[in-house]
């Protein structure tokens, strides 16, 4: 579908639009909204100074905080939501940047809260949380601030952090100017023989390209202007990692990546053992990486012939309806009540189907607390798609049982959970369509599809989680980051992580300087770990039936009123043991062992 047969959102079907206005049937009401949230907040300043007096003025304070950010979240969604619908729209451009405004006033106003309610000895919280009925609803989001107290400041030197973090946050803005806005990557020639600007977007189209001459152009013109800035990119790099080292040694934490998985309160073993189970099945990549070459038919392997599909799919158009279809077949291990809830939802208008003009691209679920969960697609019937709508249905599901079960200071999930429920619906879809695909091909490229599942996002996550972990504890040893030292240690990580059959080239050492995640440090690890923990899931919903579904729905009704580890083993998975990884590294092997027998 061209650029000219793009419909404007007028032209769309309602069926196949989001029921948004269930959120605010009059527009109005918004702008009052937005009015008694500044006059509460203002209202909100009486507890300066007195948050801990008594149980009941800190029962208070609590509710009025979460009454005032509930009622922004509600508006600030709308306006975001809105806005993606039509990006052209002004009136929805405006009122998001209002919002935004507002949750900066709202932050400040409120920044006493933490620092005081710390103030207060824990003996005294302790006893509140006794005395006062209405504080068991709170008493985890108490005993985990309680946790973190040894690593909270005066409020005097809360504040002047708080004033640092606009210059402290510099190094990603630096980077993301550079990234995005400053560094051109030149024309190729594509398939077709047509000059081509190569951009961030179309490079993985490149580099998934049956031409391998496109492959190479596009791979070496990509990695030729990040070596051209490559001092200017390891500087900052340097700076951001030093940053996240002195942040830590001024909170008291041991070390930057403690304070990092601090938050969630995720062991350090957590982290060692994915690096450890991974690096031990790292010969199944090596192995498969040979089967790569053999079935491309190359001499020498190439980074470069890493990203093409092995098996061509075979074409076939996946209309909307029958991709829902997929999807309920897919899931019906989750049992009849899970089914019925999405129907109900689907009925209900929880999804935007299809691209409009102006619609933001991509897709996503959202929504706020005492909305429907929103699913934005932009659908076009592909396999893809199906996959697409499945993931983001396994969030607005996840969605759907939190919001019903916890009270709105639990109502959301960490990155930790969130991504377990996505990744346990598309891996029921595979399985599903692995079981009954007959035919030869279409399952010879469905299992390739998994196996590069695996291989994106659980091994080159934890090579990405690796590279920090390096990257980190050397700045804490006193040593500097350059350029050059940085370009080495990656080339030998990529050298572990791919094995002999890919030949040695000097380019992909300033792969690193490409990858933005590294400058929000020690959070790649939690895609590895999540997609670690739904395989694991999915697999015993598949092998043991209603008790394994059981506890997976009720995991999924947690939202965040426990640390993610502790949320997890209601789903039958410790993460804080090595099994659930070794597990999903089984399951890759077995999927390399069938394609290798199929090919």
């Amino acid at each position: 579908m061209g650029d000219k047969a793009l419909k404007s959102r007028e032209q769309i079907d309602k069926k196949y639009k989001w029921n948004i206005e269930d959120m605010f049937p009059d527009e109005a009401r918004i702008d009052r909204d937005l009015e008694d949230v500044l006059a509460e907040t203002e209202e909100y300043k009486k507890f300066m100074g007195h948050l801990t007096e008594s149980a009941a003025v800190l029962l208070n304070a609590l509710k009025a905080r979460d009454a005032i950010w509930q009622k922004l979240e509600r508006v600030y969604v709308y306006a975001r939501m809105r806005r993606d619908e039509d990006n052209r729209k002004t009136q929805y451009q405006a009122m998001t940047d209002k919002c935004q405004s507002v949750i900066a006033q709202v932050s400040a106003a409120m920044s006493f809260f933490t620092p005081e309610l710390l103030d207060a000895p824990e003996e005294t919280l302790l006893s509140y949380i006794d005395q006062e009925p209405g504080l068991k609803e709170y008493e985890f989001f108490l005993r985990d601030l309680l946790r973190e107290k040894a690593h909270v400041l005066t409020k005097a030197e809360e504040n002047i952090l708080a004033q640092m973090s606009e210059i402290t946050g510099s190094t990603n803005d630096i980077f993301t100017m550079l990234n995005n806005a400053d560094i051109k990557f030149g024309k190729i020639t594509d398939e077709d023989g047509d000059e081509v600007e190569l951009t961030h977007g179309n490079y993985i189209t490149f580099m998934e390209s049956h031409d391998r001459s496109v492959r190479k152009e596009a791979y070496e013109h990509m990695y030729a202007a990040f070596k051209s800035m490559i001092n200017t990119i390891g500087t900052t790099y340097n700076y951001n990692t030093k940053t996240d080292v002195i942040s830590a040694r001024i909170r008291k934490y041991d070390s930057a990546r403690q304070a990092a998985l601090s938050g969630d309160n995720i062991p350090g073993e957590v982290y060692d053992n994915l690096v450890k189970v991974v690096g031990d099945y790292l010969p199944t990549v090596h192995r498969y990486m040979e089967i790569r070459k053999r079935l491309l038919g190359v001499e020498q392997l190439r980074m470069y012939d890493i990203y093409v599909p092995l098996i061509e799919l075979p074409k076939k158009d996946i209309p909307y309806e029958e991709g829902l279809e997929m999807m309920r077949e897919a899931l019906a291990p989750l049992g009849e009540e899970y089914i019925q809830r999405m129907n109900e939802g689907l009925k209900a208008g929880w999804v935007d189907v299809y691209e409009n003009e102006g619609k933001t691209s991509g897709a996503y679920s959202f929504g706020s607390y005492d909305s429907m969960p929103y699913i934005l697609l932009n659908y076009t019937n592909t396999l893809k798609d199906v996959f697409t709508i499945v993931h983001e249905m396994g969030h607005s599901m996840h969605s759907s049982y939190t919001r019903e079960a916890q009270p709105y200071i639990y109502g959301s999930h960490s990155i930790f959970t969130a991504e377990v429920a996505s990744t346990v619906n598309e891996s029921l879809l595979m399985r599903h369509l692995l079981d009954n695909e007959k035919d030869p091909t279409m399952r010879k490229y469905l299992l390739n599809l998994y196996i590069e599942e695996f291989r994106t996002t659980l091994f080159r996550q934890t090579m990405f989680a690796e590279f920090e972990d390096l990257t980190h504890k050397a700045i804490e040893q006193g040593q500097v980051l350059t350029a050059e030292w940085m370009c080495e240690e990656y080339q030998k990580l990529n050298d572990k992580y791919f094995g002999p059959a890919v030949a040695k080239d000097d380019t992909i050492r300033y792969e690193w300087a490409r990858i933005p995640h590294f400058y929000n440090a020690f959070y790649v690890y939690k895609y590895a770990t999540g997609y670690s923990a739904a395989t694991a899931i999915s697999n015993k919903i598949l092998t043991e039936g209603t008790p394994a579904r059981d506890a997976y729905i009720q995991f999924l009704k947690t939202g965040e009123s426990d640390h993610p580890i502790q949320l997890l083993k209601l789903a039958g998975v410790d993460m804080s043991s090595p099994k659930p990884i070794i597990e999903a590294m089984e399951t890759f092997k077995s999927l390399v062992d069938e394609f290798e027998k199929l090919v």
